[in-house]
């Protein structure tokens, strides 16, 4: 299969300078002494996108994503490296660009038609669909500037969308819509996608990551780190967001260099939160933890609508006389979504004795909406009727819930939905 895109060894590399007089000094030296410092934003990057493919770009803030995009689409130049593309290119990067914000909206639609080569007879074919998606009513008569974000985005990306592009690049555009017209947007943008449109897109949703793309490159301070499948790339990337970098780079590593474990702790395959609250009287200690998902894997993904699993593994210092284990799961705001222990569901533990270890299993059907959470967990118990915790663990580790649909609210009430003809005409 052909590249549509071909990125090979781009840097760029931006000068700063301490203080703007720095930049005087530096261009009149005669021995052509460097004032500044040397900030790379891309630093050597490699990557290929086939025909056809829907790839993501993915990285914290400041890792390159958005500086890639605009050299491919020719915004900026690199500073080293080349880049070619095989299509017609139809980008839709950060709020405002390519637009004129005292044009109207019309007046935007034929410019930016004009810019990627079609002629006004063209266009005006094409408006129709292009207003129809963007339905933003009279507005598109009226200069850019007094439109809000939510309708820039809908006629940007209407524009965008409907003028038969060979290259899609979107870039965090979709996150401003509502949610609806979000949904209308990724429609469109699958049925496109099955037409055989190449779609490259930077998008801080790992959902719409891990639905819609066939693969995906990780960046990290304008380094590449990786790519490969959504799945594993986005648990690397929930490695990055929890300073994990030395896991991230042992595991990539692996295969250069296998090492062999005599036992390996199931959380060292998961991003675990290294900013946790923890604490306790010592008498117990959560020594590891894990989650899978249906299928038995360590992941911190999880699919909604399927069984999942989360694991703690527990190590005594002192006897106690029944042990009491919980895990909850909150939203990111710190609202408690669920949760449940060993008390709740009639699962009573025998006294336990200093030196005893034991490995609790909570399994479950995942019916939370996709998207964001926290998981928290503790040993805890009663003595002489006051509440005693042992060892508690505040958001330690994240879930990513992915979610194919999502209704109304934080659960999904799995509703069964029958509609029968009753009369007609």
């Amino acid at each position: 299969m052909e590249n549509a895109i071909t990125v090979t060894d781009v840097s760029k590399v931006y000068k700063l300078y301490d203080r703007p007089i720095d930049r005087l000094k530096e261009s009149l030296n005669p021995f052509h002494k460097e004032y500044h410092k040397k900030f790379y934003a891309l630093n050597n990057l490699s990557f290929q996108v086939k025909k056809g493919e829907t790839v993501g770009i993915i990285g914290t803030n400041g890792s390159g994503k958005s500086t890639i995009l605009k050299i491919i689409t020719g915004v900026l130049s690199p500073t080293t490296g080349k880049v070619k593309v095989d299509g017609v290119i139809s980008a839709l990067l950060e709020l405002g660009a390519g637009f004129n914000s005292d044009y109207t909206g019309i007046e935007n639609i034929y410019m930016n038609g004009t810019m990627m080569g079609f002629s006004r007879k063209q266009m005006e074919a094409k408006l129709p669909d292009i207003l129809e998606f963007a339905d933003i009513g009279d507005f598109v008569y009226q200069p850019v500037k007094t439109y809000s974000s939510g309708m820039f985005v809908r006629l940007a990306f209407a524009l965008a969308i409907n003028v038969e592009p060979e290259i899609l690049i979107v870039d965090e555009a979709l996150s401003v819509g509502d949610v609806f017209f979000q949904s209308k947007c990724y429609r469109r943008m699958e049925e496109i996608r099955k037409n055989g449109t190449t779609i490259l897109m930077v998008t801080h949703d790992m959902g719409s990551i891990i639905k819609y793309c066939d693969k995906v490159v990780l960046l990290n301070k304008g380094n590449f780190i990786a790519q490969g499948q959504p799945g594993p790339m986005v648990d690397l990337y929930k490695k990055i967001l929890a300073n994990q970098m030395d896991s991230l780079q042992k595991e990539l590593n692996q295969d250069e260099n296998p090492v062999v474990e005599e036992q390996k702790l199931m959380k060292e395959s998961l991003t675990i939160n290294t900013n946790r609250t923890e604490y306790g009287d010592g008498k117990a200690q959560i020594y590891d933890l894990g989650l899978f998902d249906q299928r038995g894997n360590l992941t911190n993904l999880l699919l909604k609508g399927e069984e999942f699993t989360i694991k703690e593994k527990i190590r005594f210092a002192a006897e106690i006389a029944m042990p009491i284990f919980t895990y909850t799961i909150k939203d990111k705001k710190g609202t408690e979504l669920s949760g449940t222990n060993t008390m709740f569901e009639g699962t009573d533990i025998k006294p336990v004795n200093a030196g005893d270890e034991y490995e609790v299993s909570f399994t479950q059907k995942m019916t939370l909406q996709g998207g964001e959470y926290l998981l928290s967990m503790s040993c805890t118990g009663f003595e002489k009727g006051e509440h005693v915790v042992y060892h508690r663990l505040y958001d330690v580790a994240n879930i990513t819930v992915i979610s194919n649909k999502n209704t109304v609210g934080v659960f999904d009430m799995e509703s069964k939905v029958k509609a029968v003809k009753s009369k007609g005409i």
